[in-house]
């Protein structure tokens, strides 16, 4: 009789979902690959933010766009390199529409044919500081985050074309909404890093960017990029797509308007990665600075107000060591995994990305936080997550293919792309293994071979190419262990 009970068709009124918010949360915290949930935001009203509704909501207000070339070129198309506009939402969709639009406003100097425009990393808590009751429309909760809403969210609007270049984020985990339109996501695994390039400049806190460019790759500068794996994923609305920590993705537009919504959520890992970062800042700004500026050299992501002095990056990194250590001394002391329910819930990695946009700098940010919520999942719950129609994995390219596939997965009557069986770049993976075994020495020095390419005609190195190797992840990472050590000792 139970199960007949559990059987009945719901109410018009009740929303039922897969997977209860303390299970949801069990399964964020336990995979470690992409994955996409669906069926799970039914009843969020976030889900009626399309670009009309958003317009209508912020009444002309104003939000600035990133402009860049549709063209697709060898070398990303960075943040540095693009333009950037102040305009409503209403005169991005007129815009968006293909509509005419040289003879006035804020886009008429821009053939909608040849460019995309992106309204990326808008702070919900910002652009609707004056309507905070819309908040409430994202309701993390439902993945197990009690507290978690849009003010501790960012807004993504673009149009066809607009994408984010190849990066890693260095804090937390993710996870992404997709409300209008729809996005291809192409993801690559922590151990691929190697083959992606990574690189500081143009800098920005807790982005490591890829010299590649996905979508046109250039494998006679990049060779190694023929190891990397793609998982690619096109996210349709309604569905919330999980980036593990530390997966690079390169993300684009592939509907004439999209919007997204996503917010990080926090990990133990943090602590060390905000040393990293402040170690990397300290480096990058002191070395970059003291160069003589010129033109064309910006290094600084428009993003980053300014080149923090070394005073206050000393401090930054100080407060960065102080909170890893208070961190595992709570840890020790058996009160590291406390509760972290309700309003309370760190939100450390709202301050994520933007520090301008939160107001938040480096003496201000929530650095000294006193919890270490969630602990590493055990090899059992690993091999209970429960993959089926309702969670669906974001799944590398077959080994026995060389052709990008596709396959359509069934989701409360919208397809799921799966572009996952598609994009590897790949030669043998026995030598991929080989690489990915070898130590950091030979591996850095197999990095740097490959990307300085052993050529007589190899022009001299420049500030750039020292830093490449000088705040290299691995690198930082073993900085940061011989610093921690030391202030234990």
């Amino acid at each position: 009789m139970a199960g007949a009970q559990s059987c009945r068709p719901p109410a018009p009124d009740e929303d039922v979902k897969p997977f209860t918010p303390e299970k949801t949360k069990e399964i964020v915290m336990s995979l470690q690959q992409p994955a996409v949930f669906c069926n799970m935001v039914g009843n969020w009203p976030a889900l009626h933010w399309n670009v009309e509704y958003l317009s209508a909501v912020l009444e002309g207000k104003k939000i600035q766009f990133r402009l860049g070339l549709k063209t697709v070129d060898l070398v990303p198309q960075f943040e540095t390199s693009c333009s950037y506009v102040e305009a409503t939402l209403e005169e991005f969709l007129t815009w968006s529409c293909g509509q005419p639009s040289c003879l006035s406003g804020p886009f008429s100097c821009y053939d909608y044919s040849k460019y995309w425009a992106y309204a990326d990393y808008k702070y919900i808590a910002r652009i609707f500081e004056d309507k905070p009751e819309i908040f409430q429309d994202v309701r993390w909760s439902d993945f197990g985050f009690p507290g978690r809403s849009g003010k501790e969210s960012t807004l993504w609007i673009g149009s066809e074309g607009a994408n984010t270049p190849c990066h890693l984020d260095s804090y937390g985990c993710n996870l992404v909404l997709q409300v209008q339109g729809r996005k291809r996501w192409h993801l690559f695994p922590p151990g691929d890093t190697s083959f992606l390039y990574p690189t500081r400049i143009p800098y920005e806190e807790s982005s490591i960017f890829s010299k590649v460019n996905i979508a046109n790759p250039d494998l006679k500068r990049f060779p190694e990029f023929r190891n990397s794996t793609a998982h690619v994923v096109t996210l349709s609305p309604g569905q919330v797509l999980f980036v593990p920590r530390h997966w690079w993705h390169y993300v684009e537009s592939i509907d004439p308007v999209t919007v997204s919504i996503n917010s990080w959520i926090e990990l133990d890992a943090d602590h060390e990665a905000r040393v990293e970062e402040a170690i990397t800042r300290m480096l990058v700004c002191a070395i970059k600075s003291a160069e003589n500026p010129s033109d064309g050299d910006l290094w600084l992501n428009p993003t980053e107000v300014e080149a923090t002095s070394h005073e206050i990056n000393l401090q930054y990194l100080n407060k960065a060591v102080s909170a890893y250590l208070k961190c595992q001394e709570t840890s020790v002391s058996g009160q590291a995994h406390s509760s972290s329910s309700g309003a309370k819930q760190r939100t450390n990695t709202s301050c994520k990305r933007k520090r301008r946009e939160a107001g938040c700098e480096p003496e201000s940010c929530t650095l000294l936080t006193q919890k270490c919520d969630f602990p590493a999942p055990k090899a059992e719950e690993l091999r209970k997550i429960p993959f089926g129609p309702h969670l669906i994995q974001v799944l590398p390219q077959s080994h026995k293919t060389s052709v990008v596939g596709a396959v359509a997965v069934e989701s409360d009557g919208r397809d799921l792309l799966h572009e996952n069986e598609g994009e590897h770049f790949g030669k043998l993976q026995c030598k991929r293994k080989r690489l990915l075994m070898s130590n950091d020495c030979e591996a850095a020095a197999h990095q740097m071979d490959s990307d300085c390419s052993p050529c007589t005609s190899q022009t001299a190195l420049s500030t750039n190419d020292l830093l490449d190797c000088l705040v290299n992840p691995r690198v930082i990472s073993l900085v940061a262990q011989l610093l921690l050590e030391r202030m234990r000792v």
